[in-house]
């Protein structure tokens, strides 16, 4: 008879091996022994086998490598960024020390109000402060026999360049007997022209446009510069006022000079000129004047009330507003000012800027990130150093940025400008370092996928306007703050250095430029550099050596465009003639017997009252031999005559 009771079946000795001496006997048909799961780490391959993963999400993607497709997905789970994101607090050192400010404040007005009204009493005695020292800085002791001196911009000159002044230089006279007291502001030395002026053959861009010097270089008595120099400019060349404070003085016109001397004193490098001009200019001694520019002390007063504020107030809202507010007035009334002609009237210029600009404030607080930085951050010392300090130097970018070797960020700049793209080259590479170090940065808090997506938006944006037709896009200040500040919304030191530059950036952009457009025609972007315009062809002169006169002719007009011809020498018009009138193939210049200096032709075709491009400058030598001009026209474009230019007010001219 059998028996029902089964035998137990007879286990594995590597199973065995897995029991615990206290395990129970198991039935034969339970599961081995083991892990009760299995662990797997996030950078492990996925345990998925391949053609289960191609029936997946993946199915679509099967025509692409499977090697490709594996980089990818490793690629998408770092950006992704890990399990447990993390989000960036500041560690703050010596916690005591930078804390201590919001804590006394709090212990010695504890009442909210009182610290509302306190905070009401500080704006308005920094306000008070503000303009008392903006109204002393505007006070000018007379000048005798010549009153208040007038206030001038930097760029301000007698001579309106290329044909501006007209034939023989008629609507800039008179070329002497006449004198008028100036003021300068600082920092005079910085202007320069950034497209080339005509100096006889040399082309003159990037520098202060000075012309000659104190005749004996040895000494600093009785400087003589051409007309068309920038009057502070020279002014600082001639002793006269400091490049750092301004000044104020007198400058009368000497008439016609010649061979103008290159020196190079209090910081600017004059340019030489070896032939005479029409209007020279020099500058009264021994006159008592005293003007300062207030800037320095505005700017001393306003550092002082931003950094006591950021250390005492804790409120993010507060610290940013108030800061962009006081920041955006002194760059726009005092460090970085638009061209004005009164005080009213910069006023005027930077209250229309200051309201859009408040928006745009709000923008970046609220939607762009700055709140997310600046919010719970207790480190208030290094918040005024790293975020406030940062700020400064981008507002600040006149002075703190014009080392430099770039004044536009346009293809044409860069072309031109010596060092230009050797410095672009470093700035990339230092804002590479910069976003390497932020991308890590969002891929741990886990925020990373999405500005990836914002700035892809940010790059299209960008391709669409580059490809758009007869517009080209111009990087303003403001806009490079509008495209990163997102990438700064962490809490960070770099982040913190970073928004606060181009914060200022943004406020030293709109207060003195505005909003220009961010497209803008090449017309626009030309100002008055050359025009690509066609050049007359000069057949070979004929020189007189017995009257030392010489005698240039030229061809029929080469299109509809084209009415005359043009001619400049030394860089004054002397001729005007269109087609079709008596004696307009020719052009017969004199010159004085015994004269034994060089003189400088440049020629273009006239479209009316403008002229088009200038040919290079050819020589007429003092042996009265003929050089001819390079290929190509001149880096300088001629002026309508009736554009505006920075020149002198006719009301103290005569």
């Amino acid at each position: 008879m059998s028996n029902n009771r089964s035998e137990p079946r007879p286990v594995s000795p590597d199973i065995e091996q897995q029991r615990q001496p206290n395990d129970h006997p198991v039935h034969p048909d339970d599961p081995l022994g083991g892990p009760e799961h299995l662990d797997f780490n996030e950078d492990d391959d996925s345990p998925t086998p391949r053609f289960m993963e191609e029936q997946g999400a993946w199915k679509h993607w099967r025509w692409v490598p499977y090697p490709v497709r594996k980089y990818v997905k490793v690629a998408f789970k770092w950006v992704k960024g890990p399990q447990n994101p993390k989000t960036w607090r500041l560690q703050t050192y010596f916690p005591i020390v930078q804390e201590a400010p919001p804590r006394l404040l709090d212990k010695y007005l504890p009442n909210r109000t009182h610290q509302v009204l306190l905070y009401m009493a500080y704006v308005a005695i920094w306000i008070i402060t503000f303009s008392i020292v903006m109204w002393r800085g505007q006070v000018a002791s007379e000048v005798e026999s010549y009153g208040t001196p007038l206030d001038i911009g930097c760029g301000v000159s007698y001579w309106s360049q290329n044909n501006g002044c007209g034939i023989d230089g008629v609507n800039c006279r008179p070329f002497n007997g006449s004198a008028f007291a100036f003021r300068c502001s600082s920092n005079c030395a910085s202007y320069r022209v950034l497209n080339p002026r005509a100096v006889g053959d040399e082309e003159v861009v990037y520098k202060p446009l000075v012309v000659g010097g104190p005749p004996n270089p040895a000494n600093q008595e009785n400087p003589v510069y051409r007309g068309d120099s920038f009057i502070c400019g020279s002014a600082i060349h001639a002793g006269v006022i400091s490049n750092s404070l301004g000044g104020c003085g007198v400058v009368s016109l000497v008439g016609e000079y010649q061979n103008y001397i290159s020196t190079n004193r209090n910081g600017i490098e004059s340019i030489g000129f070896d032939s005479y001009f029409p209007l020279s200019i020099t500058f009264q001694q021994g006159i008592e004047c005293q003007a300062r520019d207030a800037r320095w002390s505005l700017l001393a007063v306003s550092v002082v009330f931003t950094t006591v504020l950021s250390l005492f107030t804790a409120s993010s809202s507060v610290f940013f507003f108030t800061i962009f507010i006081g920041i955006f007035w002194q760059v726009g009334m005092a460090s970085d000012p638009p061209s004005y002609s009164t005080i009213p009237d910069l006023f005027s210029d930077i209250l229309g800027k200051f309201l859009p600009a408040m928006f745009c404030a709000w923008v970046f607080y609220d939607k762009m990130g700055v709140r997310r930085t600046l919010k719970g951050l207790t480190a208030q010392v290094e918040k005024t150093f790293w975020w406030l300090g940062g700020c400064w130097v981008g507002a600040l970018t006149n002075y703190t940025f014009d080392f430099i070797p770039i004044q536009r960020l346009t293809g044409h700049d860069l072309d031109q400008q010596p060092g230009a793209k050797a410095a672009l080259a470093i700035i990339i590479i230092v804002l590479f370092c910069v976003v390497v170090i932020q991308v890590w940065s969002f891929r741990q808090e886990g925020r990373l996928v999405r500005y990836l997506k914002l700035y892809a938006l940010f790059i299209l944006g960008i391709i669409i306007c580059l490809v758009l037709p007869n517009l080209s896009l111009r990087i303003h200040h403001y806009i490079l703050a509008l495209l990163l500040v997102p990438g700064t919304s962490m809490q960070t030191r770099l982040s913190l250095i970073c928004q606060g530059i181009l914060m200022g950036f943004f406020i030293n952009g709109i207060a003195r430029w505005g909003f220009d457009p961010f497209l803008q025609t090449s017309v626009a972007l030309q100002g008055d550099a050359q025009l690509g315009s066609a050049l007359p062809v000069i057949l070979a002169p004929v020189i007189n050596t017995t009257l030392s006169t010489i005698t240039f002719r030229w061809g029929a007009s080469p299109g509809v465009r084209y009415d005359g011809i043009s001619v400049l020498v030394n860089d004054v018009e002397r001729y005007r003639g269109y087609f079709g009138d008596e004696d307009s193939d020719h052009f017969v210049w004199n010159r004085d017997n015994g004269s034994d200096i060089n003189e400088y032709f440049r020629f273009a075709y006239m479209s009316g009252p403008n002229s088009n491009d200038y040919t290079k400058a050819g020589i007429w030598t003092e042996n009265l031999e003929w050089v001819e001009a390079q290929p190509g026209p001149s880096r300088i474009k001629g002026r309508s005559l009736d554009r505006e230019t920075e020149q002198v007010p006719r009301a103290v001219w005569n």
